[in-house]
């Protein structure tokens, strides 16, 4: 999970470099662009409409896939209601039920993820917005983490509380592939296919946590996607969206570098197992290319070149993090030392990014919100 407090220091950062760097800049390069420099993009306008268009294309589809989770998510709570949430005799009734169940629940939180992630940079960087990211995607539990904490407890059907419990894409996660055992039925080997064993993927979720997690996760992607509709985007929201986003390289890839897909069976993250999280980093940045391309117009104000070489650069990060998504797919296997330096390199050039679009937006005197 994000560290949203850091992401904000280091922004407050980058904007503070970026100042430093116009204030020590002499001559031309305090002045607007020249007349020949905006020559081919003085009839251009930024286009937020599209980013609007682009994040609805997103929370849309997020909105009709926790619904579906919610409802499948009450006919297993229903189901293990009907044995009086016996676990044991749940699996010896109903195994091939649960099976085929949790299986379509899993199917469809893997097809809210990437709907998430690919909008993420538009959410979690336009603070009109932000709040949805917390409670979504980016909030700790409170026990770990209490400034980073999601706002909300969640009532069980049961009558119990979970407090501040986590966003809730960890909620389910975790519960759906059993990696956090308090989300999981106590005490029952989650056997769902009766071979003896218990492999991965194989999971038990404990049904009053589902239940009240799938329907509170379909509630808030709701809202979400309603807020979304009234939001009328402009060149602060956009541009804060791009500097505040693109320099969280170093917390995705260290969520990486702790989850099973780089530390197996000594994975100290319980989400990240369902998708790589190089997928989510491909999809965020995907979405930060869609962003900018809206806004590149705006930018070419400035300068052309710089425009161009900015946009190059964020492509080039995308596509830097899908090679390695795809690198890894194929079977190859990261150690912990490559991610620590893959986070480095990206984290690196995501702050210079991050910076040239800072500076971009102070000679066009646009506010950017840390």
């Amino acid at each position: 999970m994000i560290e949203r407090t850091a992401v904000r220091r280091r922004l407050a950062l980058v904007l503070t470099a970026v100042a430093a760097v116009a204030a020590g800049c002499g001559g031309d390069d305090e002045q607007p662009a020249s007349s020949s420099d905006t020559s081919t993009t003085a009839a251009a306008q930024p286009n937020f409409a599209d980013v609007k268009a682009y994040l609805l294309d997103h929370t849309g589809p997020l909105k009709q896939s926790t619904a579906e989770l919610a409802a499948q998510g009450d006919r297993y709570y229903q189901l293990a209601r009907s044995e009086q949430f016996d676990y044991d005799a749940l699996l010896n009734e109903h195994r091939d039920e649960v099976r085929e169940l949790v299986g379509q629940m899993q199917d469809t939180w893997r097809k809210a993820n990437p709907q998430y992630e690919q909008a993420e940079g538009v959410v979690a960087g336009v603070p009109e917005l932000a709040d949805y990211d917390v409670i979504l995607d980016a909030g700790a539990p409170a026990s770990e983490d209490p400034e980073n904490a999601v706002p909300f407890n969640l009532k069980l059907p049961n009558g119990k509380v979970e407090r501040r419990p986590g966003n809730f894409f960890y909620l389910t996660e975790t519960s759906l592939w059993g990696t956090e055992k308090k989300f999981t039925a106590s005490g029952v080997r989650a056997d769902l296919d009766d071979d003896g064993k218990v492999r991965y993927g194989e999971a038990l979720p404990e049904a009053n946590h589902l239940m009240a997690a799938t329907r509170d996760f379909a509630r808030n992607a709701s809202e979400l996607d309603a807020s979304a509709r009234k939001w009328s985007p402009n060149a602060s929201d956009v541009l804060t969206a791009l500097v505040v986003m693109t320099p969280t390289m170093s917390e995705y890839f260290g969520a990486w570098k702790n989850s099973r897909f780089v530390a197996g069976n000594d994975a100290s993250e319980a989400s990240f197992v369902a998708t790589s999280r190089l997928s989510d980093i491909t999809d965020i940045l995907s979405g930060l290319v869609r962003v900018y391309d809206g806004v590149r117009p705006m930018v070419a104000r400035t300068s052309d070149a710089q425009a161009e070489q900015t946009g190059r650069s964020l492509t080039d990060l995308r596509d830097f993090a899908a090679e390695l998504r795809d690198r890894e797919k194929g079977g190859e296997k990261f150690s912990a030392e490559q991610a620590d330096a893959l986070g480095s390199e990206a984290q690196e050039r995501a702050e210079a990014i991050a910076g040239q679009v800072s500076q971009a937006a102070a000679k066009l005197n646009v506010a950017v919100e840390d």
